[in-house]
């Protein structure tokens, strides 16, 4: 059983099936803090951060930053994870 939310462990479900088959938990730090890192790169690409690129189109623009919030949470939730 783990303590990380059900979004950050569904990524890292998702990475260990990929990385090895056989292996069933990923518990290197370094493989788990560039797992973060990946997530952050994706954050930054499909919403960056306003204080980038501004928008002016409100609604999306506060969309955009609710996603981006909930990658870079689970990232953080992924590093921070022992």
């Amino acid at each position: 059983m783990t303590d990380l939310s059900p979004a950050a462990q569904a990524v890292l479900d998702a990475w260990d099936a990929k990385l090895n088959p056989m292996v069933t938990c990923l518990t290197h730090d370094p493989e788990r803090e560039a797992l973060a890192a990946a997530l952050r790169a994706a954050a930054d690409q499909v919403a960056p951060s306003d204080a980038v690129e501004p928008r002016n189109y409100l609604p999306a623009s506060i969309e955009c930053q609710r996603i981006r919030k909930e990658l870079l949470a689970i990232a953080t939730e992924l590093k921070n994870h022992q």
